[in-house]
């Protein structure tokens, strides 16, 4: 395979690991919302311990795709986080979308575009 096919390969398993990034942290956000008992209760639960094992998850996901992703687009391809975290967490959270929600996730989706296709446009 080319290293440019690597390169897609790796950089779409680095952007399923930022997704697997977001999901905890909205599952970390619903386990906030709920009063517990005591304060050990509130870091012990299966919904935090869960969150937490996929931070790892996907940090070692994230790593092995930096075998073949460029330093410089990790950065890029991470900032598609903002907008996972806002959808998840309309549906789950019933968190609203402002226009300043909207218009912050299309500059961001344009951003990342740009910057995958700025070697192609600005040769």
């Amino acid at each position: 395979m080319s290293e440019t096919g690597l390169q897609i390969i790796f950089s779409l398993i680095f952007v399923a690991s930022v997704l697997i990034s977001s999901i905890s942290q909205v599952m970390l956000k619903k386990s906030a919302d709920k009063v517990y008992d005591n304060a050990i209760r509130e870091y012990l639960n299966v919904r935090v311990i869960t969150a937490y094992g996929l931070f790892f998850f996907s940090t070692v996901i994230t790593v092995f795709a930096y075998k073949y992703v460029p330093l410089s687009s990790g950065p890029i391809l991470e900032s598609s986080g903002y907008v996972f975290v806002a959808v998840l967490g309309y549906f789950f959270l019933k968190e609203r979308f402002t226009v300043k929600k909207v218009v912050g996730m299309i500059l961001i989706l344009l951003g990342i575009i740009l910057f995958s296709l700025g070697g192609q446009i600005f040769k």
